[in-house]
């Protein structure tokens, strides 16, 4: 069975994760704008994850793809594992020193809180799990096309078939 067969659900579940996780913090993060005071780290929160939902929508394709989209799709997840662990950050300053209640958004609820930053920090991990697929499944798919071209070649090489000269 070729390692690609086994690795694409895998990513294709991964990149799902992914993009769920950014939908879940940018509806969240919209809500805490729509309802209460717009702090720097919300709308920080709010533009990352609206980027996210925008960018990691060709990552689905990828596994198909992965000579023509991982040169696209692996800078992306490289640059926005450093943004989503960012805003990770900003979110645990803001819901877990003193009183979440007082702290951005001010009396939003901190089980909301706390949610949004649990889907950040999930946003993050599955970024960096897409990398390292993202690179497994285009290191496996040359692997494998290096195996049929050498199955090609070998097929049509004249020192398999029978010989002509007498002996």
């Amino acid at each position: 069975m070729p390692l690609t067969a086994i690795s694409m659900p895998i990513t294709i579940l991964t990149r799902f994760m992914q993009w769920s996780s950014a939908v879940i913090v940018m509806g969240i993060t919209s809500y805490f704008m729509h309802n209460w005071p717009k702090g720097q780290h919300t709308i920080y929160q709010e533009v990352i994850s609206t980027i996210s939902v925008a960018l990691f929508l060709p990552a689905f394709v990828s596994p198909f793809m992965p000579n023509l989209l991982s040169k696209f799709v692996t800078p992306i997840d490289i640059i926005f594992s450093y943004l989503w662990l960012t805003a990770f950050i900003f979110a645990a300053q803001d819901y877990n020193w003193k009183d979440c209640s007082q702290n951005a958004p001010p009396g939003a609820s901190c089980a909301l809180k706390k949610a949004n930053e649990s889907f950040m920090f999930l946003a993050f991990f599955f970024t960096i799990l897409a990398i390292f697929l993202e690179l497994f499944n285009l290191w496996s798919h040359r692997k494998e096309s290096e195996i049929s071209e050498d199955r090609k070649h070998d097929a049509h090489s004249p020192h398999n078939g029978p010989s002509d000269t007498a002996a």
